[in-house]
């Protein structure tokens, strides 16, 4: 930093080959402006503009890109073409990279803030630039000027309509209404509703095989999105393979909250997972279940495992999956953001009849990968007025539920804020206090290398609070894609480490790992079969509605219908 004494003193101030910096000058140096370091980067921003300027009255300068960074190259927003062969374009482009990366870097040099506050800040900045991108308006994309004139602006009168109806419905819409119904092409594994309650059904799908494994399956899905993540398409459905591998599948459909759930909390869920672990066991006369927990299912299948463990009932669990799954929320990413008192507050108001309606978290998710999930549907939906995508998943995504208000405020407080879920005893269940240092059952921990809303290293933190027997396993992809991987699509890989249990951090572990191409899902299934080699006759009760557990309707039930 400039020394303000030193250049108020006009003998001091004068340039000479010895001095560090020529921008010295005979009056007071002010932080953020006229001190060399700025200086220094306005100088460089004008000598970039005058580049700029050069290329753009250059006929050949446009198409000379070798001197661009790699990332900008892959940049998906401006793939077109014309945003380097036209001049005009290549400049405008070249000119909101510029900006963007310098705002973005002056965020790093505001020394005053906390790391929080400049991490807070780096992510507001982040959306802003990628807010005001030129792609996302109607003069400054060359795409969109094309297809104005080619169809003489029916483009933009088809995208208003668009526009107005998704802000009467309050949410963008990503796929074709009427395009996928649950039930017809999407969630269609065949099963029963066999058990109800007013948080949850329990779906018992019918077996594929003569033989299944002895040890039923039942998988908890978070409540913040609907159960049939897991199984969209038939090809793409991990319900539908479980069973296809021989193995008795249960999967819990939430509820999706209304204002009779104002007092729902968490422990609430725990309970209810207890109630499905323990409903299984009586309906197919078992000792135990193996348990798959996603999200912050999954972070509540690691109470439920605590509770287990204090009271004498661990053994009622034979293994537990987690599927990107955070425990520890000191290292959970960009949502961290959202968990002040003032969003607390906010979120409270939004929730006065005891719920908070989806559409808002829903938004929150956009919001971390804004240029994917919102400025690009802008683009196509509202200035280029083409076709919604054929996409289950998009469907899926765009199929909000509703939350507890009661239970989604502690969540966010105990957990993401207070990080007390690993503090043994700061929290309670029923009025046990959970302690995951007692979880001593199996576990399989998947986690995605590129995950936004459960950070891989975040996930990871979970090895340091079990005592069982742990494997872990990093996945190519993110939060969805990196879970719904099936095998035949032959796509991403993982990484295992043979002596993960020596690794101290995610780095460490990656440093010594070994890569798989394709899906890690046979990989889980030799861990699970190497825990149950045994099989039963798929008969009886292991026929959803033909043991004590009655069928109630086909599945996929009523639950994951409701608004």
């Amino acid at each position: 930093m400039a020394d303000p004494t030193r250049a108020a003193d006009p003998a001091a101030s004068s340039a000479s080959p010895a001095d560090p910096s020529p921008l010295a000058a005979p009056w007071p140096v002010v932080p953020g402006l006229n001190d060399p370091e700025t200086l220094t980067r306005a100088c460089a921003m004008w000598m970039e503009t005058l580049s700029l300027w050069q290329r753009a009255l250059d006929p050949h300068g446009a198409r000379a890109a070798a001197d661009e960074a790699p990332d900008r190259a892959r940049d998906k927003r401006f793939r077109d073409p014309v945003w380097r062969d036209n001049p005009v374009f290549d400049w405008i482009r070249r000119s909101y990279l510029d900006f963007s990366d310098r705002l973005l870097a002056g965020v790093d040099t505001m020394e005053s803030l906390s790391p929080r506050e400049q991490e807070r800040l780096r992510f507001a900045t982040r959306n802003f630039v990628q807010a005001i991108s030129p792609t996302n308006f109607p003069l400054t994309n060359p795409k969109v000027l094309e297809e104005t004139v080619k169809t003489g602006g029916e483009n933009l009168v088809r995208g208003m309509e668009r526009l107005m109806a998704d802000l009467g419905r309050g949410q963008i819409t990503h796929s074709e209404a009427g395009r996928f119904e649950i039930g017809r092409n999407i969630a269609t594994t065949p099963g029963q509703v066999v058990h109800r309650t007013p948080l949850y059904e329990l779906i018992q799908y019918s077996p594929a095989t003569e033989r299944v494994m002895t040890t039923p399956l039942v998988i908890f899905p978070p409540w913040i999105n609907r159960f049939y993540i897991l199984d969209l398409s038939a090809e793409k459905s991990f319900i539908r393979w479980a069973v296809e591998q021989g193995i008795t599948v249960f999967v819990v459909s939430w509820k999706s909250a209304d204002a009779s759930m104002k007092d729902v909390v968490w422990d609430d869920y725990v309970a209810a997972q207890i109630d499905a672990i323990d409903t299984i066991r009586a309906g197919l006369d078992v000792p135990s279940v193996h348990a798959i927990g996603y999200c912050v299912a999954g972070t509540t299948l690691a109470a439920t495992l605590s509770v287990l463990a204090a009271t004498g009932g661990a053994e009622r669990v034979a293994s537990a999956t987690f599927f990107t799954a955070q425990v520890d929320f000191s290292k959970a990413g960009e949502l961290l953001h959202f968990v002040d008192d003032d969003q607390l507050a906010m979120l409270e108001r939004l929730s006065a009849d005891g719920y908070l309606d989806g559409r808002y978290m829903a938004a929150t998710f956009n919001l971390l990968r804004a240029n994917d999930l919102i400025w690009n549907y802008v683009t196509n939906n509202y200035l280029l007025g083409q076709d919604y995508a054929a996409f289950d998943l998009l469907h899926w995504n765009g199929d909000t539920t509703n939350l507890p208000g009661k239970w989604h405020q502690s969540y966010l407080r105990d957990l993401y804020r207070d990080n007390l879920l690993v503090q043994p005893g700061a929290l309670s269940v029923g009025g046990t206090p959970i302690d995951l240092t007692r979880v001593t059952t199996p576990a399989y921990v998947q986690a995605g290398r590129e995950d936004h809303i459960a950070p891989a290293e975040s996930v990871w933190e979970i090895t340091r609070h079990f005592r069982g027997p742990l494997r872990f396993v990093l996945a190519g992809s993110g939060h969805i894609a990196g879970v719904v991987n099936p095998p035949a699509s032959g796509k991403y890989q993982y990484w295992v480490n043979p002596r993960a249990g020596e690794a101290t951090s995610l780095a460490e572990f990656v440093a010594g790992a070994q890569e798989t191409r394709g899906s890690w899902w046979p990989d889980w299934l030799n861990w699970l079969r190497e825990r149950d080699g045994s099989t039963v006759a798929a008969t009886g009760a292991r026929v959803p509605g033909e043991g004590t557990l009655a069928a109630i309707e086909p599945a996929p039930g009523t639950y994951v219908k409701a608004k």
